[in-house]
């Protein structure tokens, strides 16, 4: 045990030690895992805001000053295609829905139509109700969740009632969303588990990768209920850590399993010896591999918004628990099984084999003509993302949402009843002293359309509401929000659903630069730790770059302009959803560096044996290649169904991230990779002086 490094001797105690490890984790599953079927309702759709902008801070003031005339109020329709305004059957619909209104504990005020006021159509075929938000954002949506059912079922015949609004968009989106990963799932599981089986060729092996994660996920959906008591966190957040407590959860225990059966059945050591070993080895590249995970994950939270730093919580929560389960109770578990970990094993199998004949055959390939498979692959990566330059992004539209649900049939009646630009009020909120003046500022500017008459609240403050010309996703709204901030008076707030949304893009465009920078330089520092080797560090980080801009170049011809939409099943914005490209470049990196850390971890240990940069190349190729392409087979297939169900948010997700697998295993790691390791040579493994003398030395072998 002296040869062995932390990581190999938690892995020996974990081993010796099975009941301990195994009572530490029983409470922890009785105590998070019993608030697990509560993530669903703990959990909000709201947070998408920069949490320092000018129209949060305009929201705020509104909350008291205007009885929840928000952003986030409810906004309810009344619609008929025969009967008017002033008709006795739309105007017992209209009072069936003030009452209701009336009565729930968040609606603070009800505001009923009013011809003066632009809440009724010209035809007058049109009204909207506004609930007044009593409730912060979430709440809102919760309050859309409870009333929209009740309040349709009130419309008389020839009437239609629909929520729509931020709210009532946000709880018909998430709806979907549910329904769209319950079915993920239910596609994901049967795939993920005949992969394992093809990858393992036992049943009994297959099945641990599975047990690990779920056993994680159900640790980290009850943390997350536990954060939600404290502060808001997105529905997202539970999203993304399914995906990756489901495909890093399969990836770990695939590399540390299959590293057990070679030491247990080719080295022919004990038990508890062979988890040691294994521990020490693979299970020091998965502890790397984790930390360069959270750290890339970690550079999100620098986004002043509380949905994408939930978002990221939720993840590096799924991989803290991945982690910690593989980390000891894997090992427990192993040490238990022992060679019964190949009982059922499919009749090719080879036992314990864990050098690939056919990719040392591969890596002696690449050795011999690199540039004859390197300049293919680097060129075709490079063409997938060249259209990356003309990428646009946007916050998300109504389009995100099922066209038959209520929040879109809402929407398009208001369009209908009042202008494309009605969905996206802007509210003007100041001083009385100053609200004349910015009215008629609003109502000479070019991009709106209708700005009403001051509406006096308390405090001495005063609100206008402006219609814009165009639609809400249209990038001239931003335009104008931006030209009325320069010319309103100083005291003059400009908020609205429509400017946080703006807001909200304005900070990610600022953001993700940032967010992109810090995860480079941390991504390099953690493999210059890892590998102390300051070119194969920069080869890692500068590989994972081509296939993340391939994979945006991707999701442009795909997302912006529309191809395979129809059998995608999806109607194109016009653009990325804005979020998008700070939130995957940070997962994008993260799951090309864990495949990054596999193969290096493996070709550092043969370089510490032999000192020659072929063996490196062909042996990390041989020992670490079958486990990079199963495991990005089965991230490939978890992602992809993801794209195959729901609304247009989780198909980006799994479109962008399964691409962006497919790429970095088959064309990155697998081929250019080892390419760059080939023309670079020995000096690849150069360890400066000052390197030797500030870090500690780290191995992956013995």
């Amino acid at each position: 045990m002296s040869d062995i490094g932390p990581i190999g001797r938690l892995g020996h105690w974990s081993a010796t030690h099975v009941r301990i490890v195994a009572a530490i984790w029983i409470v922890l599953l009785v105590g998070l895992g019993a608030l697990a079927p509560q993530v669903e309702t703990a959990l909000s759709g709201a947070g998408w805001e920069d949490s320092g902008s000018e129209s949060v801070q305009a929201r705020e003031v509104a909350q008291t000053a205007f009885d929840g005339n928000v952003s986030s109020a409810l906004t309810v329709v009344v619609a008929s295609d025969t009967l008017s305004f002033e008709d006795q059957g739309f105007q017992e619909t209209v009072a069936r829905v003030e009452e209701r209104l009336a009565d729930h504990e968040s609606v603070s005020s009800v505001s009923p139509p009013n011809p003066m006021a632009g809440t009724v159509s010209a035809d007058g075929h049109t009204a909207i109700i506004l609930g007044g938000a009593a409730d912060d954002p979430t709440g809102m949506v919760r309050a859309a969740d409870d009333l929209k059912g009740e309040l349709a079922a009130l419309a008389t015949p020839g009437t239609t009632v629909n929520v729509t609004g931020a709210s009532g968009m946000w709880s018909d989106f998430n709806e979907a969303n549910k329904e769209a990963m319950l079915k993920s799932e239910l596609l994901s599981w049967p795939v993920t588990l005949a992969i394992l089986i093809v990858a393992f060729g036992a049943l009994v092996a297959a099945g641990l990768p599975l047990l690990l994660t779920i056993l994680s996920l159900a640790a980290s959906a009850g943390s997350l209920v536990v954060a939600a008591q404290f502060f808001d966190v997105s529905i997202w957040a539970m999203n993304f850590a399914l995906m990756f407590a489901l495909a890093l959860g399969i990836d770990y225990a695939l590399f540390i399993v299959v590293r057990f059966r070679a030491a247990l059945t080719g080295s022919k050591m004990g038990r508890v010896e062979a988890v040691a070993s294994t521990m020490d080895t693979a299970g020091k590249a998965v502890f790397f591999s984790g930390l360069t995970v959270l750290i890339a994950l970690s550079a999100v939270m620098l986004v002043p918004s509380p949905a994408f730093r939930s978002m990221a919580l939720g993840i590096m929560l799924s991989v803290i628990f991945v982690l910690g389960a593989t980390l000891t109770l894997l090992p427990a578990v192993l040490s238990r099984l022992g060679e019964r970990i190949n009982r059922l094993s499919l009749p090719w199998v080879h036992e314990g084999e864990h050098r690939s004949a056919r990719f040392a055959r591969w890596g002696q390939r690449l050795w011999s003509k690199p540039a004859l498979y390197g300049a293919p692959a680097l060129i075709v990566l490079l063409v997938l993302a060249a259209p990356v330059l003309g990428l646009r992004t946007g916050m998300p539209s109504i389009a995100v949402v099922p066209a038959e649900d209520s929040s879109r049939v809402g929407y398009e009646q208001v369009v209908d009843g009042f202008g494309p630009g009605a969905p996206g009020q802007l509210q003007l909120v100041g001083p009385s002293s100053e609200i004349d003046e910015a009215q008629r500022i609003a109502a000479k500017d070019p991009g709106v359309a209708q700005a009403s008459p001051p509406i006096a609240g308390a405090e001495g403050l005063a609100m206008v509401q402006v219609v814009p010309t165009v639609d809400p996703s249209d990038p001239e709204l931003g335009q104008t929000v931006a030209r009325l901030r320069d010319a309103l008076p100083s005291g003059v707030l400009l908020g609205g659903a429509a400017a946080e949304n703006y807001d909200l893009e304005t900070a990610l465009n600022r953001y993700t630069p940032i967010v992109i920078g810090v995860v480079l330089v941390l991504g390099f520092l953690l493999l210059l730790f890892a590998f102390q080797a300051p070119l194969v560090a920069a080869i890692g980080v500068v590989t994972s770059l081509l296939a993340t801009g391939a994979a945006f170049g991707v999701s442009r011809l795909i997302f912006q302009e529309g191809h395979l939409s129809g059998l995608l099943g999806f109607e194109s914005q016009g653009f990325l959803d804005a979020w998008g490209p700070v939130f995957f470049f940070a997962m994008i990196f993260a799951i090309s560096m864990d495949y990054t850390v596999f193969l290096l971890s493996s070709a550092k240990e043969h370089w510490d044996r032999s000192q020659d940069a072929r063996e490196a190349m062909v042996g990390g190729l041989a020992h670490s290649g079958r486990v990079v392409l199963a495991a990005a087979a089965v991230m490939v297939a978890v992602f992809f169904t993801f794209a195959l169900s729901g609304p247009l948010p989780p198909k980006e997700m799994g479109i962008i991230l399964g691409v962006a697998v497919l790429l970095d295993a088959l064309l990155v790691r697998l081929l250019l990779m080892p390419v760059a390791m080939r023309l670079a040579g020995a000096a690849a493994w150069w360890r400066p002086r000052w390197v030797a003398r500030a870090l500690p030395e780290v191995k992956f072998g013995h």
